[in-house]
């Protein structure tokens, strides 16, 4: 294999002649075989370091610290990372000591020999222009990776909402579908009073409506940058006038509205906004997870649960039990939300742990989140796709359950009175009858009002009542048990 031979302070390595990535990438490998994932399996982290790497050459040629030939050397390099090219030369661990150095240097290396490439030389021929003094100038990777980390959760949570908005569109097209469907509602486990079943699918999509503002929210927290900042805060070795510059160009190339923060120091070693951003990402994933247990609890059985609907049959359930089919989709949403609320956790504890003027520890954040985002929109794709729009609703098991439902029978204790609907409830969960057929036979309503005030429009809430409500007899004319049984 060939090879060529690069140096730092350390010490030489060979490099493979054909790796765009150098020595420092080359060290990195080495040091940390953890996760055996590279950042490149983030490609939105990948092209935040090369929108920061684009916007920094623009603005130190703008301020007159970096030749425009060099500069623009760069700026098109860093055009085809983020167009999609060279990712897989970005193969430092996405867990990594340093806070990110390794990161930072690897776009260094591989956007410095890309540009070498473009101009007709020899990768390493770092003379002619350095990953450091050109591609990393007035920078340090205590401004740049967080920025860039910034950027790429910007631009990945877009996709998450994207697939956030189809899934809630999803779950209210079914509750459009079901919307004439009368169930038993629960609480506790236990039943309550009649719904629709449109409007228990509509409640679904409502919190998950109310996650999309709330995520939205959240997301403006990541739009405070401390490019600038340097090393500490304090901007040693960088124009005085690159930050306003930089931030300039950064929001050109992002179409992102970013902010120059205005403590530097502060915002360097702070790492508040992660966790914050993350903790929307958990009640998300926590809120889903409920909404995918309410699902299997609804299709449980089919012939011994609730049966209420059907998921579609997605693969064989069992090695064991011939036609059982399992709830394979649902169940895989609920580990997403396992592993999200944890990645939340390991969050929190990263940005206690950080130590004076920088939290070493943003590579593991940075890791966490990157990763919560990919698989809640990869569940939210299969929940949606593979659940949520081929559920189908057991009409004739809903309409009996409701028929024999004592849960009807709140609804005309304005007319009956409580004690009289207790009792009436008792009897029917005793003997099985109709509640409705027990109301007329007590003589309490006539058939005609006890059916209009049990409709599906009235049990539902969809139609209130709007008249006032009769005074309910005397306490002394109360109905009981023992009044029906006899």
């Amino acid at each position: 294999m060939r090879t060529r031979t690069e140096s730092d302070s350390l010490g030489s390595l060979e490099i493979p002649a054909d790796a765009y990535w150098g020595i420092h990438t080359a060290r990195a490998q080495e040091n940390f075989p953890i996760a055996k994932r590279p950042i490149s399996v983030y490609p939105d982290l990948v092209r935040g370091l090369a929108m920061v790497k684009q916007a920094s050459a623009r603005a130190n040629a703008e301020i007159g610290v970096l030749s425009q030939e060099k500069a623009d050397l760069i700026d098109a390099a860093a055009q085809r990372v983020i167009d999609g090219e060279f990712h897989d030369e970005f193969t430092v661990g996405v867990i990594q000591g340093g806070a990110g150095t390794s990161s930072n240097m690897n776009a260094n290396e591989v956007i410095t020999n890309i540009a070498l490439e473009m101009a007709g030389r020899e990768k390493g021929d770092y003379a002619f222009l350095s990953p450091i003094d050109d591609t990393n100038r007035s920078q340090s990777t205590n401004d740049v990776y967080p920025t860039a980390i910034k950027i790429g959760l910007s631009l990945t949570l877009l996709s998450l909402l994207e697939e956030l908005a189809l899934l809630r569109k999803s779950f209210l097209d079914k509750a459009v579908e079901f919307h004439d469907i009368l169930k038993v509602g629960r609480t506790q486990l236990q039943d309550a009073v009649p719904m629709t079943l449109g409007q228990e699918f509509h409640g679904f999509a409502t919190t998950l409506g109310e996650d999309y503002s709330r995520m939205s929210e959240n997301a403006k927290l990541l739009t405070e940058i401390n490019m600038g900042a340097t090393a500490i805060g304090t901007g040693i070795t960088a124009h005085p006038q690159y930050a306003a510059v930089v931030l300039r160009h950064l929001n050109d190339i992002t179409g992102l509205e970013l902010e120059t923060a205005t403590d530097l120091v502060e915002s360097t070693s702070d790492t508040g906004a992660f966790m914050s951003f993350s903790a929307s990402l958990k009640r998300n994933a926590i809120k889903l997870s409920k909404i995918c247990n309410d699902l299997r609890l609804l299709s449980s059985g089919p012939q011994a649960g609730l049966g209420e609907i059907n998921l579609p049959a997605r693969q064989a359930g069992s090695s064991i039990m011939p036609g059982k089919v399992n709830p394979v989709i649902p169940e895989v949403v609920n580990q997403v939300a396992f592993a999200v609320a944890g990645s939340d956790v390991t969050v929190t504890m990263a940005v206690e742990g950080g130590q004076l003027q920088l939290n070493a520890f943003e590579p593991v954040i940075a890791h966490s989140i990157f990763q919560s985002i990919t698989w809640m929109r990869q569940a939210m794709w299969t929940l949606r796709v593979n659940c949520i729009d081929g559920i189908t609703a057991n009409r004739e098991r809903l309409g009996a359950m409701v028929g024999s439902s004592v849960g009807v029978v709140t609804a005309l204790t304005p007319f009956i009175g409580y004690a009289s609907a207790a009792a009436l409830a008792k009897t029917a969960l005793m003997t099985g009858h109709n509640i409705a057929d027990l109301v007329v036979e007590a003589g309490l309503m006539s058939r005609e009002e006890v059916m209009k005030q049990i409709s599906p429009a009235r049990l539902s809430g969809l139609e209130t009542i709007t008249a006032s409500v009769p005074i309910v007899q005397p306490a002394e004319n109360v109905i009981t048990s023992d009044d029906v049984a006899g």
